[in-house]
This record gives C-alpha cells, sequence and structure tokens, in this order.
C-alpha cells in the first residue's frame, strides 16, 4: 500500500486577509474592554475589603481604644451580642446588660454606620467619632482624641467632697451643667452612659475616683473589671 502525500496550499485573497485582521482587532479591544473591566472590579473590591479592615494599630484614637473591649472578635464591629457578652463580663446582671447594650446600639450604631452602608445596630469602631454628642464632658474632641484639659475640669469643678473623686450627687451637678440647652435629646446618652461608669467604677464608699475615670475614656478600666468580676465568682 502506497501513502499519498496530498499538500494543499491555502491562497488568501486581499478581502480575506482584511477581513481577518478586522477580526484580530476586534478581539483585542473585546480583550481590552475585559481587562479594564476586571482592573475597574478589582479596584472597587479592594477598596471594600480595606474598609473592612479592623482599625486596631498605632493611630487608633482614645475613643477607639474606649470600645475596643467590647469588640470580641476585633473585627472593627461592635455586635449587639459582643456588648452584652462584655458588660456581663466586667459585672452586670444579664437583664440589665441587656438593656444598656440595646440602648447604646440603637442610639449609636446610625451614628457610627460607614458612609454607604446601610445604617444598622452594629458599632462601628472606625468611625466610632460619629457618636460624640452635645452636653458631654469635652474630653474627646471631635475626632476622638483626649482633651487632658477637659478631662482635669471635671474633677476640679464637681470634686467638692473627696479631692480627685466624684460622688453620685456630684456626678449629677456635672451632667446638668454640661446640659446643651439646644438639644436635649443629647441629655438621655450622657446620663446612661455616666450611670454605667459609676455603678461599675464607684468605690464601696461611693466614690468615683479620677484614675479610674481615666481608665475608662482610655479603654484600660474594662479588662480590669472583667477580671475583678471574673475573681469575685471564683470566690463565691
Amino acid at each position: 500500500m502506497q501513502t499519498v502525500l496530498v499538500s494543499v496550499h491555502i491562497h488568501s485573497s486581499p478581502g480575506t486577509t482584511s477581513g481577518a485582521r478586522r477580526r484580530r482587532h476586534g478581539r483585542r479591544q473585546t480583550m481590552a474592554s475585559i481587562g479594564g473591566f476586571r482592573a475597574t472590579y478589582m479596584d472597587r473590591l479592594l477598596g471594600q475589603l480595606s474598609l473592612a479592615v479592623p482599625p486596631y494599630g498605632p493611630n487608633m484614637t482614645d475613643l477607639m481604644h474606649h470600645v475596643e473591649f467590647f469588640d470580641k472578635n476585633k473585627d472593627g464591629i461592635i455586635t449587639l451580642t459582643e456588648s452584652i457578652q462584655s458588660f456581663i463580663a466586667i459585672g452586670m446582671e444579664p437583664a440589665f446588660a441587656t438593656a444598656t447594650a440595646t440602648s447604646t446600639h440603637a442610639t449609636f450604631g446610625p451614628l457610627t454606620t460607614p458612609p454607604g452602608k446601610l445604617p444598622s445596630m452594629n458599632i462601628h469602631v472606625s468611625h466610632i467619632h460619629g457618636a460624640i454628642h452635645a452636653s458631654d464632658t469635652g474630653a474627646y474632641d471631635r475626632t476622638g482624641r483626649f482633651v487632658p484639659e477637659n478631662f482635669e475640669k471635671i474633677f476640679k469643678k464637681h470634686s467638692h467632697i473627696k479631692r480627685d473623686a466624684l460622688a453620685w450627687w456630684e456626678v449629677e451637678e456635672m451632667l446638668i451643667a454640661n446640659r446643651d440647652l439646644l438639644n436635649p435629646l443629647s441629655w438621655p446618652p450622657a446620663e446612661l452612659e455616666w450611670q454605667v461608669i459609676y455603678m461599675l467604677g464607684k468605690d464601696r464608699f461611693g466614690y468615683l475616683h479620677k484614675d479610674t475615670v481615666r481608665g475608662v475614656y482610655d479603654g484600660t478600666v474594662f479588662p480590669k473589671l472583667a477580671n475583678r468580676s471574673l475573681t469575685l465568682h471564683s470566690e463565691a
């Protein structure tokens, strides 16, 4: 048997060649468009991911430190469940912890929602400065940085009985003095905050000490309260 080799030569006409070129050019344009779409999509995706990065690090404000304890998984978002668990950990009864956390999240959650997201009860640490409100002490500035001179004024003006400590009626005096008469809606949040601070931080004689309040502002007091609560339960 013989094998016959057949050589086939295809001659392209000028019309065929130009059509092929147009097709190749069209494919290149299509691939460029797809590449551009992918790049734009990845840019947007990376932008969204960058917003989701927990805001913990050397550039944290004092207000971020204040709430860091409540973010149990350190993802930058404090859920209602995390706050309830944290309040219980620092010594609150479960029912009161639930009520306090619910009130806190209902008030401050929407105020800390990042732009472009639907408001929710979750508290976003990256935007915690949005929770700064009128009728407060001014110990945080608008960005959440600690203002020492305003903190000192709390005790210079309202510590009447014991130096660098506040009895409850002195706390109330401070709250009344700080009230913004043009914004009465800011009064209850301030009242709630200081009720919780006083209840958890007072000593056995009913005084809230300066170093304890300073620890509230920078967040260092909460792990101490949690350890104290844990010790008391283990000894019971």
